[in-house]
């Protein structure tokens, strides 16, 4: 399993900084992931979830691999699951 969480780095809703949550493997994975995490499915953004910066160590916790947000892109595209939006 590669799951991999990056900082809490992006403001969002409610005043919490938040963190991208990605596998590197199949997304099915990841939605496995997190649901264990109790992570809801509208979380869910093409290719990744936005979990707040309250989640991140219990990420880390159940298994995710604490990378920069430059190193899970970069394994994200590697992994041909990187969905862009559409313009």
């Amino acid at each position: 399993m590669t799951v991999l969480i990056d900082p809490p780095n992006w403001p969002g809703p409610r005043g919490l900084m938040w963190s991208h949550l990605v596998s590197d493997r199949s997304l099915e994975e990841l939605h496995d992931f997190a649901s264990r995490l109790g992570v809801p499915e509208r979380a869910f953004d093409r290719d990744h979830y936005d979990v707040p910066e309250t989640v991140h160590a219990r990420a880390v916790e159940l298994g995710a691999e604490a990378v920069s947000s430059r190193e899970l892109l970069l394994r994200l595209v590697a992994s041909g699951l990187r969905r862009r939006k559409r313009r």
